[in-house]
């Protein structure tokens, strides 16, 4: 049966792997030896894991986590399938916010810090019909979706006129599970069924306009904070974003988003 085995560094080479990167597959209960001599200690691996060897060191590559890479290994085909889905989606997300970060930094590149005029005016109460939603800080662009997405069939069947644009409502600071509200300006008064009402109260804000995608709207949020703070006043919620051109309007690039923070003199 020894002749039929190979020693840990034939393997290796078999596999295109290290001897360091099988010892630790063996460590972690990943990948162990068909045999270890008592007496020496030698790892010896049949020819018929070099399968198992190189789709793990594949998937190394791809940055997948010992953990799944076992499961997989271990799984029916359909739950494998579905395990590398999970990997899949995880690092499709990665790739998205790694693409908004480049975005931005090209971005500060062109026009530096802060790059967005900030100015201070008292801004008007509104009466709003809203949806609400709660979710995690990194859900909250498909949870607006959503929102809109109840909120116009809602509006378009009510008996009472709205102004646009529609309005996005979120706290100061976002928490693990953030309640966020989406809505239009209605008459003071009027009732829409199926969505609750919301009172913006008059006050002075600080607002500035970001023109671009809304993966870079840290970077408007970034120049409003630092004015604010500037300026020596305190900002408080909800911090209000309007809408003023949307993705049904127009490419990523040319969408027009009004920030609103209010604001008070520190005290």
């Amino acid at each position: 049966m020894r002749d039929e085995l190979l020693t840990i560094g034939r393997f290796a080479r078999l596999c295109r792997l290290s001897v360091k990167q099988l010892r630790h597959y063996d460590e972690t209960g990943l990948l162990a030896p068909i045999r270890v001599d008592a007496s020496s200690g030698y790892r010896y691996y049949a020819p018929g894991q070099a399968r198992d060897a190189l789709t793990i060191a594949l998937l190394r590559e791809m940055d997948l986590p010992l953990a799944v890479i076992a499961e997989a290994l271990a799984a029916e085909p359909g739950r494998r399938a579905e395990l590398l889905r999970a990997e899949r989606d995880r690092l499709a997300e990665r790739i998205s916010r790694d693409q908004a970060r480049l975005g931005m930094l090209e971005r500060l590149e062109e026009g530096g810090l802060p790059g967005y005029e900030v100015s201070v005016a008292a801004e008007p109460a509104r009466h709003l019909a809203v949806t609400r939603a709660t979710c995690a800080a990194t859900e909250i662009g498909d949870k607006v979706g959503e929102c809109v997405a109840r909120l116009l069939p809602l509006l378009g069947g009510a008996a009472v006129g709205w102004e646009p644009p529609l309005w996005g409502l979120y706290p100061l600071d976002l928490e693990e599970q953030t309640r966020i509200a989406v809505g239009a300006q209605t008459p003071q008064g009027a009732r829409v069924p199926g969505l609750t009402r919301e009172v913006l109260p008059a006050g002075p804000a600080a607002h500035t306009v970001h023109i671009g995608p809304y993966a870079q709207l840290p970077l408007a949020y970034n120049a409003l904070f630092a004015a604010i703070h500037e300026r020596g006043l305190r900002p408080h919620g909800p911090v209000r974003e309007a809408y003023l051109v949307g993705p049904a309007e127009a490419p990523p690039e040319e969408l027009m988003t009004r920030l609103v923070i209010p604001v008070e003199e520190n005290a």
